[in-house]
């Protein structure tokens, strides 16, 4: 197996672009499934909109559980991939997929045994409680085509190559956009499914992802051992997957706690505030798609430099991801603030729900530079081996920060004031998260020996 990139060679800039515009067009096609199926839904009512807006916390959640192991298998394979040792990335990759098979199982068994309590607690009640069970019945049998790609796909990019995972990413979204249509509105001899359909065509869709990974793993990459496990084996690897997958588990999963909360206070003002609270966080994913892609660089460029020992490539890696979010982020707040009430009419006519859609873009897109920074700093967290760092980060966050903002929010400005809140609180926590990160550099650049080239042991990092 050859490294795609070696990211501990030539200019910082140039290396962690090239990684960020290939995921980016993963992202972007992760955004284009939540778009295109928030279209298709739209036309069918508001009722229907307000269901799957209350799935989207849940759904969400349960991606991040994939996308921690992902984190997890990547940190882990691109320090074996750094420190060119070749058997340990075949070993941890395919180990790590065995380990995804068994979150599997108990995601879909917990999934199927909580929709009562889960979507109740979220203030879901009559129709749309019925309609949120018929799509999350269907989309829970396809964790599998979720949880399985998730990691394939972070294992190849671990290696360099962000571009091939985003291209199958691409190809499956073009087929649900395909078959949205046609099993949402029963078009030719297709059935009418309304939101079952939307979560069928995302099943089928996301099945050719997990064809497509374990086939590029396999037979491009060569980063499968296809051999009978050991158990010792199985263990040590799942250990040190584990290790950074479940506190980035855990940070991806806190946020949708965060907004589970913030989506509960929102429905107490009806359907088309969740409605329009749901159409606006679909189409932030159009701003935070790209902050994603160069926050997620750092994982494999952060791996790789401390696989080799540069600690000073990743403090300028730190730095200048953080200026591209802030780029990013200004001219998402631009577009967003001139273009946002129109792109929110796209999904949806009511005036409430495009009105609330058009705030909570206009407002919260002040904090999308910040927000990525944030995400800079969590990747890298997990990837230095820290990721215990960035879980009290994002609990301090939530507790201490985001909900006690949302509520005063409320009880003071009602929806306006829960939006301030949400938008405070990314500027607080990314403060945080940025004098956090800052120490721990520092840490490793005052241990005894340090110099640009040959920082801290790997060994004693952790």
């Amino acid at each position: 197996m050859a490294v795609k990139r070696d990211l501990t060679q030539g200019s910082v800039g140039k290396n962690i672009t090239h990684q960020a515009l290939g995921m980016m067009v993963g992202m972007l096609s992760m955004v284009g499934y939540n778009l295109v199926d928030t279209f298709f839904v739209g036309k069918l009512g508001t009722s229907q909109l307000a269901a799957m807006s209350f799935t989207f916390p849940v759904a969400m959640a349960a991606n991040s559980i994939a996308l921690g192991l992902g984190v997890g298998a990547a940190a882990v394979i691109s320090r074996a991939v750094g420190s060119k040792n070749h058997d340990e990335v075949k070993k941890l990759t395919t180990n790590s997929l065995y380990l995804g098979l068994i979150i599997v199982a108990v995601i879909m068994a917990a999934g199927f045994s909580t929709m009562d309590i889960v979507f109740t607690s979220l203030g879901a009640k009559g129709e749309i409680l019925v309609m949120i069970k018929e799509y999350m019945t269907v989309w829970y049998w396809g964790m599998p085509f979720v949880v399985i790609p998730m990691i394939g796909s972070n294992a190849i990019r671990a290696a360099g190559n962000t571009l091939l995972p985003s291209m199958v990413m691409m190809g499956s979204m073009i087929i649900n956009a395909v078959l949205d249509p046609l099993l949402i509105f029963g078009i030719g001899f297709f059935p009418r499914m309304e939101l079952e359909g939307a979560a069928l065509a995302t099943v089928i869709a996301r099945m050719t992802t997990f064809i497509a990974s374990l086939y590029l793993l396999n037979y491009k990459f060569h980063m499968l051992a296809i051999v009978k496990p050991k158990i010792r084996e199985l263990y040590e690897s799942w250990k040190r997957v584990l290790y950074i997958g479940f506190p980035a588990i855990l940070n991806q999963f806190i946020p949708q706690i965060s907004m589970g909360v913030a989506t509960r206070i929102i429905s107490d003002y009806g359907k088309e505030a969740v409605a329009g609270f749901g159409v606006a966080t679909r189409i932030e994913m159009i701003a935070v798609g790209p902050l994603i892609s160069f926050a997620n660089t750092m994982i494999a460029y952060t791996g790789q430099n401390l696989g080799a020992k540069r600690i000073d490539r990743i403090e300028d890696g730190i730095k200048f991801v953080n200026k591209a979010s802030l780029i990013i982020g200004a001219v998402m707040f631009a577009v967003f603030a001139i273009f946002g009430k129109s792109a929110s009419l796209i999904f949806n006519d009511d005036p409430t729900v495009v009105n609330i859609s058009y705030l909570y873009l206009a407002v919260v897109s002040v904090s999308y530079g910040v927000m990525g920074i944030s995400m800079s700093a969590s990747a890298t967290f997990s990837a230095l081996h820290k990721p215990y760092s960035s879980i009290m980060i994002n609990i301090i966050r939530m507790i201490v920060i985001f909900i006690p903002l949302i509520l005063i929010g409320n009880y003071s400005f009602q929806l306006p004031g829960i939006i301030a809140g949400i938008t405070i609180s990314i500027f607080l926590g990314t403060i945080i998260s940025v004098l956090w990160l800052k120490k721990t550099i520092e840490k490793f650049k005052a241990h005894p020996g340090f110099t640009n080239t040959e920082p801290v042991p790997v060994e004693e990092s952790i």
